[in-house]
């Protein structure tokens, strides 16, 4: 597919702000408020629309009106980014009022993670690029306790766009941030930790392909939906999974990758790279990467397919944003991951 690719942001650009998933906003506005002064920081102009700020169980009970927001920030012609408030459970049932002839005909960057994986698929299959990353209340809000490279990766990503990028692994990373319901803990993060870096499970090859991906269990609501990607989708991708706050067991992560399998995805895909397991103990982390390997390696029978674990994407910070529908390239030997295209206009 030939993708479209949205224009980069620059100082006055405006950008909407949406809720297409929990309220978070109307119950912890401090911490939502506390994120969007990165975004005024860089010099954009925040539009809230409606749902931003809407009661939480007005939200859950109004799917249609979250789908709305969606339709009304692309349409918008002063908009060039559209943020996710926070993520959620349940923005899959919003598709079905989603409207897919605006979303393809206005491409602007779309931006956050977890349960805004529902979006990022329905946009990429209408030939845009999207880009999984930080909420406003989840990365945005906690970026000034967290290494500067983390905001100034974001920072480039969005406003920077070259013909190629060199991710690195940011060699710290915590699980997630102190309670929100005390106002002492703003912008505040869990410990931090020190990493050792991916993990290079197999594969000694180079490849390239357009990336593609979001959070395993999120993508599990999709499947057998009429959103669901076609098995030729598949073909070439770059394929990335990540792990929720829900800490999803090893039999759970064990049964979603056999299914891949048996959709015939790890026949098709050129790599895979799956994320730093939220709240996974080290014998835990090692253990997933053994299912991996035995899934995809043995049973699937695919053992030169690169594999990546420990990448730092989805529900860890500091996370790396991927640009899904951008070509990357996964260099076994040198040990490198990159994006080898510009990945905005």
């Amino acid at each position: 597919m030939n993708y479209k690719k949205p224009a980069k942001l620059k100082q006055g650009d405006v950008v909407a702000i949406v809720s297409p998933s929990w309220g978070g906003p109307s119950v912890f506005p401090h911490v939502y408020e506390n994120g969007l002064k990165i975004l005024t920081e860089w010099g954009l102009k925040i539009k809230e629309f409606p749902t931003a700020r809407m009661d939480a169980s007005f939200l859950r009970e109004n799917p249609q009106i979250r789908a709305k927001d969606i339709n009304d920030a692309f349409a918008d012609p002063e908009v060039k980014a559209v943020f996710a408030s926070i993520g959620g459970d349940d923005s899959v049932r919003i598709l079905p009022f989603v409207d897919k002839d605006i979303v393809a005909k206005n491409p602007k960057i779309l931006m956050g993670y977890s349960d805004t994986s529902t979006l990022h698929v329905f946009v990429n299959l209408q030939g845009l690029v999207s880009f999984y990353g930080p909420s406003i209340m989840a990365g945005f809000s906690q970026m000034e306790n967290l290494p500067d490279s983390f905001k100034s990766h974001v920072h480039d990503i969005l406003f920077e766009p070259k013909d190629n990028y060199e991710y690195k692994p940011y060699g710290k990373y915590c699980d997630g941030y102190l309670d929100w319901s005390n106002k002492e803990n703003l912008g505040k993060t869990k410990p931090i930790k020190t990493d050792d870096g991916w993990h290079w499970l197999q594969g000694n090859i180079k490849v390239q392909g357009e990336l593609f991906g979001g959070c395993i269990e999120v993508l599990e609501m999709m499947k057998a939906t009429d959103f669901w990607p076609l098995q030729d989708f598949w073909k070439g991708k770059i394929f990335f999974l990540e792990t929720s706050e829900e800490k999803p067991s090893l039999h759970y992560v064990d049964h979603v990758l056999r299914n891949y399998g048996m959709l015939g995805v790890f026949d098709q895909i050129s790599g895979f790279i799956f994320s730093r397991a939220r709240d996974y103990s080290d014998d835990e982390k090692n253990e997933l990467e053994e299912k991996i390997i035995s899934i995809v390696a043995k049973e699937f029978g695919k053992p030169n397919l690169p594999i990546i674990a420990n990448f730092d994407v989805g529900h860890t910070d500091p996370q790396l944003v991927l640009p899904l529908g951008v070509k990357a390239e996964i260099d076994c030997l040198a040990k490198q991951i990159s994006i080898v295209e510009p990945w905005l206009e």
